[in-house]
This record gives structure tokens, C-alpha cells and sequence, in this order.
């Protein structure tokens, strides 16, 4: 039984219409990632911080799964091996679209995290400024999403799947942020086969067994549908 790492970046929910950073009227574009993603934003500007992550939970709780999150949760559901999920995404599509062996390396907008004693708990609603945390008592919430120059969550259980891996495939991502850029390199040195799935090569690219370019909700459930009748 064959073991696949599948890595989602923000190109697959770009189609559910949820804002992507990078695209030339994305999130980069509107706010600097000093002021909104990172620690030293959030402690200069904890409301402007907080107000935008409010803001991107309200976007999220209006999209809905598309073709691209299904074809990956029938994919899990349908596959003899194991099938493991990796998103940089914070929003909840994947979930929504059923999938279940899921890994948020960044972070997750419905959950919120304690800059005191790490305790993390859902978030449906917005979050406040000194909010409260559950577990301590202290006033102080943050939202759990990774930010630049944070370490991404759950990397030495991705990179042991990563070690045994016969399949990689990396979709909608931009191929710029590491460590997931470097994730093709480590699935190739355990003799995986990859694919980088996108609207165009990625500067990683190269570094890929095969590609397959166009919208995620075309692609990814025609390479789905490939993957289920080789099993």
C-alpha cells in the first residue's frame, strides 16, 4: 500500500474565492507582512493584527469547499495506502471538503492560541484584543496562525511521512516559502514519485517528476481519478 504527502497551498482555495497573499491585488499587496504577520506586528499593533485576522475568519466562514478539497478527501476515503494532507492554508476547507488526516503547518483561523502557556482553543466569532485564555486566565490571545519567523507546526511528524512517501504532490503553492519549498528535495530522496500541480511553474519547478498546469478544480480531481485507477 502506497503512501502519499499531498502539500496545498493557497492556490486551491483561491477558486472558493478566498484571497490569496501573493497575487498582484492579494494580501501582500493591501497590508505589509511586518504589520500583520509577524510577532513583532502583533506586539506593535495588536488591534490592527487581531482586526485583519477577523476580517480573513468572516472571508473563510463565507467560501465553500470546491471541486479541488473533494477530489482530495475521495482521494483519502478511496485510497488503499495513506493519504496525508499537508496545507500552508489557515482557512477550513479542507475539513469542510472532508478531509481528515490533515496538517495546518501554519496555523488554523478558527483556533486561537495563548502567547502565555500554549494552550489553543476554537474560535467561531471575532477575536478581541487581550482576550482571555481558557486554561490560564491571562489576557493573552493571539491568533494560532504561524507567522514569519515562527516555526511552522507538526514538521517532524511531516517530515517522517515525507521519508516513506511514494508519492508527492504539491498544489497551488507558490514554491517560495520554506521549509515547503523544500519538501519535493526530501520526498525525492525517499524515491517518490512528484508532481507539482499549479496555474504555472513554480521555481521549484524543476525539481519535479511531472507537472500539470490549470485551475485546481479541473486538475486535481482529473489527477485524482488517475491516482484511484492505479490503485
Amino acid at each position: 500500500m502506497s503512501t502519499i504527502v499531498i502539500l496545498t497551498g493557497a492556490g486551491i482555495s483561491a477558486e472558493s474565492g478566498i484571497e490569496t497573499f501573493r497575487a498582484e491585488t492579494g494580501l501582500w499587496a493591501q497590508h505589509r507582512v511586518e504589520d500583520v504577520a509577524t510577532p513583532e506586528g502583533f506586539a506593535k499593533d495588536p488591534k490592527l493584527v487581531v482586526d485583519f485576522y477577523n476580517g480573513r475568519r468572516i472571508q473563510v466562514a463565507g467560501a465553500e469547499p470546491n471541486a479541488a478539497h473533494k477530489a482530495l478527501a475521495r482521494l483519502e476515503a478511496e485510497h488503499t495506502g495513506e493519504v496525508l494532507v499537508v496545507t500552508q492554508n489557515v482557512d477550513d476547507l479542507h475539513e469542510r471538503g472532508g478531509t481528515r488526516n490533515l496538517i495546518h503547518m501554519h496555523g488554523a483561523l478558527n483556533s486561537a492560541l495563548c502567547a502565555g502557556c500554549d494552550h489553543r482553543w476554537p474560535i467561531a466569532g471575532d477575536m478581541q484584543v487581550g482576550q482571555q485564555c481558557p486554561a490560564c486566565s491571562a489576557p493573552t490571545a493571539r491568533p494560532d496562525v504561524v507567522w514569519f519567523g515562527e516555526m511552522p507546526y507538526e514538521m517532524d511528524r511531516i517530515f517522517d511521512v515525507l521519508g516513506r512517501a511514494d508519492f508527492f504532490a504539491a498544489i497551488g503553492t507558490s514554491g517560495n516559502v520554506y521549509p515547503a519549498a523544500g519538501f519535493v528535495a526530501e520526498a525525492t530522496r525517499a524515491g517518490a514519485d512528484t508532481v507539482e500541480i499549479n496555474m504555472a511553474p513554480t521555481i521549484v519547478g524543476s525539481e519535479f517528476t511531472s507537472s500539470i498546469m490549470g485551475p485546481a478544480t479541473q486538475t486535481v480531481p482529473a489527477w485524482v481519478d488517475k491516482i484511484l485507477k492505479s490503485n
